[in-house]
């Protein structure tokens, strides 16, 4: 390559530089930075002084910044703060300590939860391993199906059928996040990435004396008491009033707060607390708000719980309706770890949308197995495609030979608590363990639905005038046709008056 000239070089660039002094340049519209004022559909008109935004338009841009962050925050700390809603209610409204185990047997008693079932027996206990060392969970032998969770409700193991035991029973010991190794033969040992964490099961047995002393069987202690093992407290809700849904309103971001005081930051999450920092929530420090930052944080909890709502009940996620034609919808949408299968993405709306209904995820709850665990499918929409109405009725028929190896049940939600139906009836759900559930001569269950018992109803589920309902259809233990489709639910279709 021959060597360039300086002076070749210098004309050249003149050349390149002439057409930015061409007439036709000096001529043009106005640059975005020589604008006095940008219009914005969401904002209205935004002051700008050679470019730079003025102090008012600053105001409102750091307030619109803020708003959208935390609305977004406030979807993605649904399954945090959800665990501390569920945690809170059992140790300060129930008085429960850490490692103690309360029942919940009835639908009063389960009245205060998003989305329990209400067939069979809950058991559930918190324990924070920082303060109270590695936790031993005994499991023993029995249908029983659970597990342990983290603070985003991801589990840590299963426990019993769903477990590594798969119902047989054994030890299981817990560490915490940086905890050191532990060499102890004879128990499966699993690592938190969270010090909280939240033991939960439920009692599988078709006779109920024998499916609460199955979980009655469950030993929780520490790792250091395991010379000479406490037994295990068992605690009554008893019918007391409770709630664990996430408010929509400042104390959500109080309930972070306080959660992340001492627990250490996923990767994945220092994004959000980051975008959070300028609002006063930071992991380890005291949540104090001014009154600016209370305003927008006030503001964002009511926006991100409708926001919620809308990706709950409004699923745009594809591949979210069962059955092609019809208004059945999966309810869990995610995978275990929160991530797409490519690990590409978080989950965001799938997880939204579980979180803002239920509670905790295990292997047993994704209903991926055959014979195991549960499905859980939701339906917030009649035949007709229109909102299920408290003030209307409605009937749907339940296929024989339903596909389950233990039993089905339907159970009806109020769409804004997310917990079940109260009503003078006392019973939000039917299931096929019902003694009294009627059935068809071909084996088929109808069920009514509607404020009223109607005339001819067999089955009925009372709901409540001017109040939103949803319903979720469990399988426990599906079998192949729920998997190959061969069997189907019917949509929920009104009756005419």
């Amino acid at each position: 390559m021959p060597p360039v000239r300086p002076a070749a070089l210098a004309l050249g660039i003149l050349a390149l530089l002439a057409p930015l002094s061409s007439p036709s340049l000096a001529q043009a519209a106005p640059t975005a930075s020589a604008k006095t004022s940008v219009d914005m559909p969401a904002l209205g008109r935004l002051q700008l002084e050679n470019g730079y935004p003025t102090a008012a338009t600053a105001r409102k841009l750091y307030d619109a910044l803020d708003l959208q962050r935390a609305t977004q925050a406030y979807l993605w700390a649904l399954p945090a703060v959800g665990y501390k809603a569920l945690y809170d209610a059992q140790a300060k409204t129930m008085g429960v300590r850490n490692g103690d185990v309360l029942l919940y047997r009835t639908l009063q008693d389960k009245a205060g939860m998003l989305t329990p079932n209400i067939t069979t027996l809950y058991a559930f206990s918190f324990w924070d391993l920082a303060k109270q060392g590695p936790l031993v969970v005994e499991v023993p032998a029995g249908l029983t199906a659970g597990g342990v969770l983290d603070i985003w409700q991801q589990p840590i193991t299963d426990l019993g059928q769903t477990g590594p035991d798969k119902g047989v029973g054994g030890k299981y010991l817990i560490l915490s996040p940086g905890g050191p190794e532990v060499v102890a033969p004879g128990y499966r040992i699993f690592r938190s990435p969270s010090n909280q964490v939240w033991f939960g099961t439920r009692g599988l047995a078709p006779d109920k004396a024998v499916a609460e002393a199955t979980v009655r069987q469950h030993r929780l202690y520490g790792w250091n008491q395991r010379a000479n093992p406490p037994v295990s407290r068992y605690e009554e809700v008893g019918g007391r009033p409770w709630q664990s849904a996430q408010p929509a309103d400042l104390s959500y971001w109080r309930l972070l707060s306080e959660l992340y005081a001492n627990e250490p930051v996923a990767p994945r999450d220092r994004m959000m607390f980051g975008m959070l920092s300028p609002l006063g929530i930071a992991p380890g420090q005291a949540f104090k708000p001014d009154a600016r930052q209370a305003r927008i944080l006030g503001e964002a909890a009511q926006l991100g719980d409708l926001m919620a709502r809308t990706i709950a009940y409004d699923k745009r996620t594809p591949g979210a309706t069962v059955y092609p034609g019809k208004h059945w919808e999966y309810a869990v949408l995610f995978d275990l770890d929160q991530e797409s299968p490519d690990k590409r993405r978080v989950q965001f709306d799938e997880r939204s949308s579980w979180f803002y209904e239920a509670i905790a995820m295990s292997v047993g709850m994704q209903g991926r197995v055959v014979g195991f665990g549960q499905v859980y499918l939701e339906a917030s929409k009649d035949a007709k495609g229109q909102w299920l109405d408290g003030g209307r009725s409605y009937r749907m028929r339940v296929p024989a030979n339903a596909p389950v190896k233990q039993f089905w049940s339907i159970t009806l939600y109020d769409n804004l608590s997310r917990g079940p139906l109260i009503t003078p009836q006392g019973a939000a759900d039917l299931s096929s363990r019902k003694s009294d559930l009627v059935s068809n001569a071909d084996g088929s269950v109808d069920v009514d639905f509607g404020p009223i018992r109607t005339a001819g109803a067999k089955n009925w589920i009372q709901t409540t005038p001017g109040k939103g309902w949803f319903a979720y259809f469990r399988f426990y233990g599906p079998t192949e046709p729920y998997f190959a489709k061969t069997w189907q639910l019917n949509d929920i279709t009104p009756i005419q008056p």
